[in-house]
């Protein structure tokens, strides 16, 4: 019987994650977060979703996420998710490795159109790829604006009972006979039921003291807003991660939002769990090469210039798939981290899988591939003992 369940980290997926436990009528649902809600990655990120992932598992829960943004959008006063699709540009060489993956989008439902370049710039005239550009569309897909959704769903989760406590850092986990059963803040001791640990980028530093590593790894991420537009791009949500190294879409405004990837730059090592995202900073040349990588495909870059720059960090698995779910290790301890790129298109299921998680001890959809106990232990020290380029690590976006 879960009474009081406890969630570390206000971002989204922690926001999701109370959300629900409130919604399965857990009596006392505290979410805690160091600093402001929504400071941290969350507020940096794009916002894109596709449904159309790598793995039986991500596509399954990304098919939830789905159907539940447009739930959401419904009961979220002050949220509209944007379902303008999502397009997956290829170039001919690595187009085939994401072709090999149709039959399975298929046989799970996932709907998807493969468009040539033609196509696609008859779909959207704004947009102009290259002619030996392959599209894989999600009908489905869209993007969240990160302004919008993080109050609206915190706001809702006030209204549900969830007592949010900012500017409140976890100093240390209470422990009694190997179990998790609190935490200690410079203000408080708080007992629960269960412990959710959603905080990204300081996980490790965070956990430490459990004695349990998991192999995750830290990498900058940076995306711009433009001025505003004389008139709004009509055109999807674009991954273009391997012909043009980012992402571009439509922003509230008249604004494009685009992001791209700094390959070179090596794994980025979060000093202590004061760390702060502000700290963080992009190269200055970023921008010029974003712009340079994009204009063809998206003439209008042309007609504006960067207004806003927000970086932040992007957290991946040893494996590339989420961490989530019970640490057997620890009972009464949960994860729910190491989104990839891809916080905002999963939180929705992660929250509602989270909750089912550790209010009925079992989950509607098998997240057994996410399990925080799917790896071995040497290979763990392996792979947090070397240092890896971020081009090792971002195969898998959004």
């Amino acid at each position: 019987m879960i009474d009081t369940a406890l969630v570390i980290g206000g971002g989204v997926i922690g926001l999701s994650t109370a959300y629900h436990l409130a919604r399965k009528k857990v009596k006392k649902v505290i979410l805690l977060d160091k600093g402001p809600i929504g400071s941290g990655s969350s507020s940096r990120a794009a916002g894109i979703i596709t449904g159309l992932l790598w793995s039986e598992t991500g596509v399954l829960v990304r098919k939830k996420s789905l159907a539940l943004y447009r739930e959401l959008s419904r009961d979220l006063p002050g949220y509209q998710f944007q379902d303008v699709g999502c397009l997956n540009l290829f170039d001919p060489e690595s187009w085939p490795e994401r072709q090999k993956l149709l039959q399975m989008y298929e046989a799970l439902g996932a709907p998807f159109q493969i468009l040539d370049a033609g196509e696609i710039s008859e779909k959207w005239p704004d947009l102009h790829p290259p002619g030996e550009a392959k599209g894989l569309f999600d009908p489905l897909g869209g993007y969240s604006e990160p302004d919008e959704y993080i109050p609206a769903i915190a706001r809702q989760c006030r209204q549900l009972g969830v007592e949010i406590r900012e500017n409140e850092k976890v100093e240390e986990f209470i422990l009694q006979n190997g179990a998790v059963t609190g935490v200690r803040t410079a203000k408080a001791s708080l007992e629960a039921d269960a412990v959710i640990c959603s905080v990204y980028s300081w996980t490790l530093k965070l956990t430490d003291s459990l004695g349990i590593k998991w192999p995750i790894k830290v990498f900058v991420h940076q995306r711009y807003l433009t001025t505003p537009l004389p008139s709004p791009v009509r055109i999807p949500a674009v991954n273009a991660q391997h012909p043009l190294s980012g992402y571009v879409r439509p922003a509230a405004g008249k604004r494009i939002l685009a992001g791209i990837e700094s390959y070179d730059r090596s794994e980025f090592h979060v000093p202590n769990t004061d760390f702060q995202m502000s700290s963080v900073s992009a190269d200055p040349e970023l921008r010029n090469t974003l712009k340079k990588n994009f204009v063809s495909l998206l003439p209008a870059l042309d007609k504006t210039t960067w207004d806003t720059e927000k970086v932040g960090l992007l957290t991946f698995s040893m494996d590339g798939e989420p961490i989530m779910g019970a640490v057997k290790q620890l009972p009464g301890f949960y994860l729910a981290v190491a989104f990839h790129s891809g916080g905002f298109a999963y939180n929705p299921a992660a929250g509602y899988l989270m909750a089912e998680c550790v209010v009925d001890g079992r989950t509607s959809i098998d997240v057994t591939a996410f399990s925080p106990d799917r790896f071995d232990s040497g290979q763990v020290e392996e792979y947090l003992g070397s240092t890896s380029p971020q081009k090792d690590a971002l195969g898998r976006r959004h």
